[in-house]
């Protein structure tokens, strides 16, 4: 009767062992951890702080387990039977480490100033941050040619990332007098501390703009317009085989034309007679406040870079004189005229490039500042002092001799380039604007300045692909 009870006991130890031997031999036959999970990671696809999804079946499965000792109890009991740990556990054990390995890479990256050896030949705090968020928006959107949702995975990296740069700001602060009350209650007087003004203000509206920016783009979900990839049209001719219809080709013959320069960029197609109505109000809307964003972050960026101190360097490359930067004609015309009209001027210059330009701009930037230069040395103020306190020196002085002078022309050198920027929204940085966050210290500042940056680049994107499509609707409508 022992003997009877005992085998069954023996028999089941003999199949754990014999279990255990068949795992054990075909582990070594089998592909390991390594090269079953794709833990790889590109700067395109996957995010620095991405969780990875893995598959938990197969040979080794918790129900392949159970079921090889006999399918008696829970899978966890199965494999506590064969002193394995649920593979599951093991895997984000992993994950959450690799995570913590990447956020601390990322950061000494940061600490580093982006110069790897540690000899401390890197750039300061707050360029690398201003470099990361660059960085980060362009692995994000720098694929991004047409209006359809952001992909979930970049979505997710684009939201993580930004928190975690963004979490420096929330140790910014300022300190203003306060009073804290005792356990006696007296009252005394202590300094505490408050976010920092340009911060609090900013940087809310810059994380609404980019929701708002976001949402635009996730509204694109159903949409009645459609794009040609790159890869099925050459040049001039269009083929592909999302729409095997005759209206396509006739539909986007123009939009071909307007994209023979940028060949690789999608172009977008309208069905036949174009976009319904609703579909056109609702495109024009979202064309409108993209377009309004735009503004916005434009406005942010500019208060951001003109509190930002003048580099050293390029005050001691400036010319001696606003003359000589701006040229005769230019010059005449601001100087001479008694009501000054800078749209009037741009129309007489000849400016028919973003190059001549952006030349324009820095010419007429390096005279303002030339002529700042010496109408603060005439009112005998330090350079440090605001030009807004110049002003208010030489309005109360009014005289019309050489201080007021150059007052006056460094206000029309101001609207002049603030012109040329309203009139050409997507012009490059001005060597002033570069040479200003290159120099930068101020963390805070790059912060708010690189973000407002890439956020003016991704409105005015929408912007452009929203009036290709309306370009497209108004061809297939004549």
């Amino acid at each position: 009767m022992a003997d009877s009870s005992s085998s069954p006991s023996v028999s089941l130890s003999d199949e754990s062992s014999e279990a255990e031997a068949q795992c054990c031999s075909s582990s070594s036959t089998a592909p390991s951890l390594h090269d079953t999970v794709d833990f790889s990671r590109t700067a395109s696809d996957v995010s620095t702080f991405s969780e990875r999804s893995v598959d938990h079946s197969g040979p080794f499965g918790t129900a392949a387990v159970s079921k090889l000792i006999g399918g008696r109890g829970s899978p966890a009991a199965a494999l506590s039977r064969l002193s394995m740990k649920p593979r599951a556990d093991v895997l984000d054990r992993r994950s959450a480490e690799d995570e913590l390995d990447l956020v601390k890479e990322r950061f000494s990256k940061l600490l580093l100033g982006e110069d790897m050896s540690g000899g401390g030949k890197g750039v300061c705090t707050a360029v690398a941050i201003s470099n990361a968020i660059t960085n980060l928006y362009a692995t994000v959107f720098g694929n991004c040619h047409k209006l359809e949702p952001l992909p979930a995975g970049k979505k997710t990296m684009w939201r993580r990332e930004m928190d975690c740069l963004l979490a420096v700001c929330d140790y910014i602060v300022e300190f203003y007098p306060s009073t804290q009350p005792l356990s006696d209650g007296t009252r005394v007087e202590v300094m505490a501390t408050r976010p920092r003004s340009d911060i609090y203000i900013n940087l809310p509206a810059l994380e609404k703009l980019d929701a708002m920016l976001i949402e635009i783009m996730d509204s694109f979900q159903k949409a009645e317009f459609w794009y040609a990839d790159a890869g099925t049209r050459s040049f001039g001719s269009v083929t592909s085989s999302s729409s095997p219809s005759s209206s396509f080709r006739r539909s986007t013959t123009t939009t071909t034309q307007r994209n023979e320069e940028k060949w690789w960029v999608p172009v977008p197609c309208v069905p036949e007679g174009g976009l319904s109505v609703k579909a056109r109000k609702e495109l024009r809307q979202r064309r409108d406040c993209a377009n309004q964003i735009h503004k916005a972050a434009v406005a942010i960026n500019s208060g951001v870079l003109s509190d930002m101190e003048v580099p050293e360097s390029f005050m001691a490359l400036l010319p001696k004189s606003g003359k000589a930067s701006v040229g005769d004609a230019v010059y005449r015309a601001m100087h001479s005229s008694d009501k000054f009209s800078p749209d009037y001027l741009l129309d007489c210059v000849d400016v028919s490039s973003e190059h001549e330009a952006l030349a324009l701009a820095d010419r007429v930037e390096a005279a303002m500042y030339v002529w700042r230069r010496k109408a603060t040395a005439s009112h005998g103020v330090g350079r440090s002092a605001q030009w807004s306190r110049v002003k208010e020196l030489a309005a109360a002085a009014d005289d019309g001799g050489e201080g007021g002078k150059n007052v006056a022309l460094a206000g029309r050198a101001e609207s002049l380039l603030l012109c040329i920027k309203n009139r050409f929204p997507g012009l490059s940085q001005t060597t002033l604007d570069t040479s200003k966050i290159q120099f930068n210290k101020d963390v805070g500042q790059a912060i708010l300045e690189s973000y407002s940056r890439v956020l003016e680049s991704l409105a005015f994107n929408i912007v452009s692909w929203t009036d290709e499509v309306l370009f497209a609707d108004k061809a297939a409508r004549k």
